[in-house]
């Protein structure tokens, strides 16, 4: 007959263990308040004061927008921010290979867990631009959602920014440097457009540049061919095509600033909370807001990509069947 079952405690750990745990957690909880200016502040309304190591002490944060030169190559400047991006298109690549160099027909975890991602991408895509486009526009999207993601989930691990060269940061997340997203919104641009004349040709220009109604307008003067209204009509095409043209424009602009303004927002987040109660400034819930952070970032950016080219691929779609 079988005996009596070990009790446990909670999560197959014993009771004494999990004491043992929380005293730990606990103390190092405290120390990390104390060694804060929060902590410090708090010690010296009553007296107090602690001599703590220049290890558990945290310097004052100091904010940089502009990304500073860590080293140079044959002349090229090469600031973190770039190096940070190389990074992460070296791991995404590296990963990459990894996972399909030996796929199998039954998928390992990390192999269905690359392939759900990209499963969901590619349905995205079907389902927004259809199965002809959603093919297509799936390789660009699908690279800049990674590219951003992971740009912003690389730079939340531990250490990434504390390394130091020339008194800088050797490290620094590529999305909070401005020119990362100008030159991600860049590239939409150029994707979005290259599809548009691909599909309707130097005709899905019109939507801009539509000056043929007001020129035949115009030309119908010197036949004897008056119309009024014709030639406001052709007057409100051209002030139209040139609202359309401005807002492409202005797509540029939101674009940039919408992903650099959230990730530097988020650095900033977390570098004050790490100064504030070191140890524990280093938290879950930051972490966690941040890494949702990114991954909503990264979702918009591809998303809003993925529909302006579907207007641009489907307007020849619209025109010809009307």
């Amino acid at each position: 007959m079988a005996g009596p079952e070990k009790r446990r405690g909670c999560l197959g750990c014993s009771f004494p263990v999990l004491i043992v745990l929380g005293v730990v957690i606990f103390g190092i909880l405290i120390l990390g308040l104390l060694s804060g200016p929060i902590g410090q502040g708090l010690l010296a309304r009553f007296g107090i004061t602690v001599n703590l190591p220049a290890w558990l002490v945290s310097a004052k944060p100091a904010i940089h927008l502009a990304a500073p030169t860590v080293f140079s190559i044959f002349g090229f400047n090469v600031t973190n921010t770039m190096l940070a991006g190389w990074i992460t298109v070296i791991f995404l690549v590296l990963v990459s290979w990894l996972i399909t160099r030996r796929m199998k027909l039954v998928p390992r975890p990390v192999q269905a867990v690359f392939e759900f991602a990209l499963g969901w991408v590619y349905d995205l895509c079907v389902s927004v631009a259809g199965e002809k486009n959603g093919r297509r526009f799936f390789p660009v999207v699908c690279t800049i959602f990674l590219f951003v993601a992971f740009n912003a989930w690389l730079s939340l691990i531990p250490g990434y920014g504390s390394v130091e060269v020339n008194g800088h940061e050797l490290l620094r997340g590529a999305n909070t440097d401005l020119n990362t997203p100008l030159a991600l919104a860049v590239v939409s641009f150029i994707f979005v457009t290259y599809f548009g004349l691909k599909t309707l040709g130097t005709g899905w220009l019109k939507q801009y540049f539509n000056f043929g109604l007001f020129f035949r307008s115009v030309g119908g003067i010197f036949k004897g061919k008056f119309k009024v209204m014709d030639i406001f009509s052709g007057a409100v095409n051209i002030f139209v095509g040139g609202l359309e043209f401005l807002s492409m424009l202005i797509r540029l602009i939101s674009f940039t600033f919408r992903l650099f303004g959230n990730m530097t927002a988020g650095e900033i987040l977390v570098i004050i909370g790490a100064f504030l109660i070191p140890l524990v400034g280093i938290n879950f819930a930051i972490y966690g807001f941040e890494l949702l952070v990114g991954l909503v970032q990264a979702l918009v950016f591809s998303i809003l990509t993925l529909v302006f080219a579907t207007m641009a691929a489907t307007s020849h779609e619209a025109e010809s069947h009307s």
